[in-house]
């Protein structure tokens, strides 16, 4: 079945980097768009970042344009972000969504930036 199996949060303090991997299995991950999308707790989901199933055309929210950068490594089916220069309001627990259908999620890993 189709998983995907996000790891890599914690707690950064501002300023600070973090890289999330998302692992992928059940589907043809080299196939399938991917996107990294977060939540707030008590407030919606923020979309994040997207990228296309060879990674060469990357989208990103405007608030983490220059700081956070996503990839893919489709040899490992895997999905990253790599999130550089963290400020409180980038914490959230941030998912992956993707695979077939553009309909998965994983579990989510929790972000917490904080001094």
């Amino acid at each position: 079945q189709v998983q995907l199996v996000e790891s890599g949060g914690g707690l950064v303090q501002p300023g600070g980097s973090l890289r999330l991997s998302c692992t992928a299995s059940g589907f043809t991950f080299s196939s399938a768009p991917m996107s990294w999308v977060r939540q707030v707790p008590g407030k919606g989901f923020e979309w994040v970042s997207h990228t296309n199933n060879f990674g060469d055309v990357t989208y990103y929210l405007d608030s983490v344009k220059g700081r956070f950068t996503i990839s893919r490594d489709n040899s490992k089916n895997i999905l990253y972000l790599q999130m550089n220069s963290l400020k409180p309001e980038d914490a959230a627990v941030y998912y992956c969504r993707g695979g077939p259908d553009y309909k998965y999620w994983g579990q989510g890993t929790q972000v917490t930036v904080s001094s």
